[in-house]
């Protein structure tokens, strides 16, 4: 992921966002049910990249993706997702901090349903 990986002022991170990672158990059915398990949270800065909007059967979603500046040292695990209040943020990318003192960044997804009105 090649993005542009400058140093954001610390005042730029006023989000505080709470990693969650997903925690699988077996439904008796042969699959799993999915739950979210809060982690810490990390101070971070958004930055919007794009918005689109597409059809799933009967729904459309909005997806809007953004770069998430995150001051940590190791990067999140795959499947994590971030939460800043109701917004839920799914990690789709992230960047290792190349040395001490920059910024970890995330490419991240945020789907919102929206109702068809007939």
């Amino acid at each position: 992921m090649s993005v542009n990986t400058r140093r954001r002022r610390i005042g730029a991170r006023r989000m505080l966002f709470v990693i969650e990672t997903p925690l699988h158990a077996p439904d008796g059915f042969g699959g799993f049910t999915r739950s979210w398990q809060a982690g810490p949270a990390v101070w971070g800065a958004l930055e919007t990249l794009r918005f689109d909007e597409r059809r799933i059967a009967d729904r459309i979603e909005e997806v809007a993706t953004h770069r998430l500046h995150l001051r940590r040292r190791d990067p999140p695990q795959a499947g994590a997702r971030f939460r800043l209040g109701a917004r839920v943020f799914d990690l789709r990318a992230s960047e290792a901090a190349d040395r001490p003192g920059r910024d970890v960044i995330c490419l991240v997804e945020e789907i919102k349903a929206v109702e068809i009105k007939a």
